[in-house]
């Protein structure tokens, strides 16, 4: 793995520590395997999405759930929900964000490309 690689493993793996109750398992170690067949576009969301549904499925205790956002911004100002990857390489920015359901408050935001606090908001 590469360096967006180990970047990606690492978001990850802090939101996924966000939610989960670990303390209630002492002594126990979560593995989770997420396998990558095809990159459409918005693959860190995607990830989010499929690690916080594997730890659902697995029963695992968690705080609450989250969810993967991904938006572009395309040179116009324009955001665009869930991008394929054309609009990805066409934009100006890429934001992700993983939202907690139950405060939802920002668990995760990573952004490639840049853009405004204004656009942010």
């Amino acid at each position: 793995p590469g360096v967006l690689e180990r970047s990606r493993e690492q978001l990850l793996r802090q939101t996924c520590e966000a939610v989960l109750l670990g303390a209630l398992h002492p002594r126990s170690a979560v593995t989770l395997v997420l396998q990558v067949l095809s990159d459409g576009g918005s693959l860190l969301s995607c990830c989010l999405n499929a690690a916080c549904l594997g730890m659902l499925d697995a029963g695992l205790p968690l705080a609450s759930l989250f969810c993967g956002v991904t938006c572009a911004l395309d040179p116009a100002g324009a955001v665009v929900l869930d991008p394929d990857a054309r609009q990805e390489q066409e934009a100006r920015a890429v934001l992700t964000f993983a939202i907690d359901s139950t405060e939802r408050r920002v668990l995760m935001a990573n952004t490639k490309g840049s853009c405004s606090v204004e656009e942010v908001r």
